[in-house]
């Protein structure tokens, strides 16, 4: 087709007015037929020329990625987007004439979405004539991926369970026993002699330690064995009002000594849902207890936990905030994956338990976090089919 404009602009000299018409009409309808095919995309498409001037930018790329006060168009697209990671990250690439495939962001907004970049040249007839730039939102596709891995993280560890878990768990019982033969025994010891009071006192001490690791191992061990095995889960209809305000009053000391603010919005008329009351109250514990651990790298004043419930016609949620540092974007999606952990203690799969106890209550759980805005953990779980509300009827006119 363009070959055939090209053989009518050098002929147009001979084309009478009506013909210049037609041709002027045909190219109008091309490009109008191009601007709907661009702006119908759900993918984010930019032009820019060899300065970085944008020259073409399609409906969805700016919904996705808003220009600042005066728009795309015969600005730098550096300059003109209104997020600074990505203005910086664009001129960079543009500068050095770099191809990126793929390059993930989080921006920031009522709820974080991961926008995912690629940057290749224009070119024409062999020769690189400008830009172009496609955003995509990846953000269920990454949620997608998170959630495959995690799949496969807890089938992998149920390979390795059963030889594990009962080869450490065995000797940890045997050595239980035996120290408490030797705080029975300590007085005892020395050849001939009573020992002095501050030998006792010292073996007591390292004893203790022993005591002590011992049961950390050993909880280890119960967390591995209860992430791996399959989870008898007895659910019956229950009230998650009740779950969460029970194990809030449970836990108010602990919130009362580390200066935690406790705010509670529960919803009226709550649907009950299937639960196994005793999983659940340990899911909501872990994710507080995870919350109040990270606001104490926050000042006193400023620790503040929110507890929000909410009903649907379809489901009942749970969304626990913290005031705490928040999660960086890249790490979010690998909280719930075994083993993995952020804090220099803890055996790593306390969220992976979280995660498996809501699976088994076919519910949902997601977290949205920013560095210096805390996180929320949203807990989400199905109404059964006859405790829906059906809409009221719109009475006849």
């Amino acid at each position: 087709m363009r070959r055939f404009y090209q053989r009518a602009v050098d002929k147009l000299d001979r084309l009478d007015s009506d013909q210049v018409a037609g041709l002027v009409g045909m190219l109008a309808s091309e490009n109008e037929l191009l601007a709907v095919v661009l702006d119908s995309m759900a993918l984010g498409v930019l032009v820019a020329d060899n300065d970085g001037q944008v020259l073409m930018v399609n409906r969805a790329a700016e919904r996705l990625l808003p220009a600042q006060r005066g728009g795309y168009l015969e600005r730098p697209v550096s300059e003109a987007v209104s997020d600074r990671e990505i203005g910086a990250f664009l001129a960079e690439v543009l500068e050095a004439g770099d191809t990126v495939e793929e390059r993930d962001f989080a921006l920031a907004g009522a709820e974080t979405r991961i926008l995912s970049f690629g940057v290749r040249p224009l070119v024409r007839e062999r020769r690189v004539e400008g830009t172009l730039i496609h955003i995509d939102d990846v953000t269920a596709k990454r949620a997608d991926d998170a959630r495959l891995r995690r799949a496969e993280s807890l089938a992998s560890l149920t390979t390795l369970a059963a030889g594990v878990a009962h080869e450490i768990k065995n000797p940890l019982g045997a050595i239980g026993i035996h120290l408490q033969l030797i705080r029975k025994r300590l007085p005892l010891l020395g050849p001939g002699s009573q020992p002095a009071d501050a030998d006792l006192e010292a073996v007591r001490e390292e004893v203790g330690v022993i005591e002590e690791e011992v049961e950390r191992l050993n909880q280890i061990v119960v967390d591995y064995l209860f992430a791996i095995r399959p989870m008898n889960v007895d659910l019956s209809l229950g009230d998650v009002n009740v779950v969460v305000g029970e194990l809030l009053a449970f836990m108010a000391p602990e919130l009362e000594e580390s200066g935690v603010e406790v705010d509670t919005e529960l919803a009226g008329d709550m649907p009950q849902v299937l639960l196994d009351e005793r999983y659940f109250r340990e899911a909501l514990l872990n994710v507080i207890t995870n919350a109040v651990a990270a606001m104490k790298e926050v000042p006193i004043d400023r620790r503040r936990l929110v507890v929000v419930t909410e009903a649907t016609m379809d489901t009942v949620s749970v969304r626990i905030t913290d005031s705490g540092p928040g999660i960086a974007a890249d790490v979010q999606g690998k909280l719930f994956e075994p083993y993995f952990t952020t804090r220099d203690f803890g055996s790593g799969l306390g969220l992976t338990l979280v995660y498996k106890i809501v699976k088994e209550h076919l519910g949902e759980i997601a977290v949205d976090s920013r560095e210096g805005k805390g996180t929320t953990f949203s807990v989400t779980i199905p109404v059964p089919e006859r405790r829906r509300h059906l809409l009221p009827l719109p009475e006849p006119a």
